[in-house]
């Protein structure tokens, strides 16, 4: 898949989240407060941090379109683990404000047990919506290979299950409210604080990830068999002295040294080096770039 190609179906999915989360924060904002839930006006609040996180998405896959320049030769494939570090920091600070929120809220007893089932109606509406995004963006990252996109899937995911925390909440707040049961009450803002624990692991997970590839943590052996296999099918190539294969994002970039017969001309290697590159270029559509150092068998 060519990068413009992939460029626009990453657009058009990013847009799509970014629609719908609107959408879907206003009627939970609505819904929290016509409903008196804390806990949708929680994963309203996580709604609208994924518009924020969908828009830093679609800066970081654009800037990733960048040719290689002078200060950037090996292109800028990791804006893309940029934007899903920027997620992740936006997810853990959510999740503390929401979370001291209803502790708060706990602690001083400013609790009402008067849920109205608006606010369960908007709920299961959102967890059927935001499954439904975390599947099609996660497979479509995960098919062309964009790390910010699978991390923005995962956003969606992580705001399914706190709707589905809300839920739990909200209907056991409805069932206090109907049964005279006045300290079921309190399973509202606690299922908010379960669902900021929720954001902030996520955003751990998250951060965890995008710092590892900023880092050049290589591709372990088992990513990079096939490869190698690549190379050793090679005619002339008598063996890998070492193969090093970097993540940039949603590429990778190898550095390879080979070794050939020792009595060969240089334009000889030159030629197998160049083969090499090449071979690996078409075999593997992950790899952007190979640089090829040759040694004497």
């Amino acid at each position: 898949m060519s990068n413009s190609n992939r460029y626009k179906k990453a657009q058009i999915a990013t847009m799509i989240g970014i629609g719908v989360n609107l959408l879907l924060a206003i009627l939970k904002t609505v819904g929290g407060i016509l409903g008196n839930s804390r806990a949708l006006i929680a994963d309203a609040v996580h709604s609208a941090s994924d518009v924020v996180s969908s828009v830093a998405v679609l800066v970081g896959i654009r800037a990733a379109q960048k040719p290689p320049d002078t200060e950037h030769p090996y292109g800028h494939g990791k804006s893309e683990n940029v934007a899903t570090l920027i997620v992740a920091i936006l997810l853990v600070i959510v999740g503390f404000e929401i979370i001291y929120n209803a502790i708060l809220s706990v602690l001083e007893g400013n609790v009402e047990n008067n849920t109205s089932m608006i606010a369960l109606y908007i709920i299961i509406f959102s967890i059927v919506v935001k499954e439904a995004l975390f599947q099609y963006k996660f497979r479509l990252g995960t098919k062309i290979k964009s790390p910010a996109l699978i991390a923005d899937a995962w956003h969606h995911r992580s705001d399914a299950i706190s709707s589905v925390v809300a839920l739990v909440g909200i209907g056991l707040s409805l069932i206090g409210a109907t049964f005279g049961i006045p300290y079921l009450g309190y399973l509202d803002p606690v299922a908010s604080a379960v669902i900021a624990l929720i954001i902030m692991y996520m955003g751990y997970q998250l951060a965890k990830e995008a710092v590892s590839v900023s880092l050049e943590v290589v591709l372990n052996d088992e990513e990079t068999r096939v490869m190698r296999e690549t190379v050793t099918n090679i005619d002339k190539v008598r063996q890998i002295d070492r193969l090093i294969a970097r993540s940039h994002g949603s590429y990778v970039i190898i550095d390879i040294k080979i070794s050939v017969d020792a009595d060969i001309t240089v334009e000889e290697g030159h030629h197998i080096a160049r083969i090499v590159k090449q071979t690996l270029l078409s075999n593997h559509e992950e790899v952007k770039d190979v640089n090829v150092h040759v040694n004497p068998y």
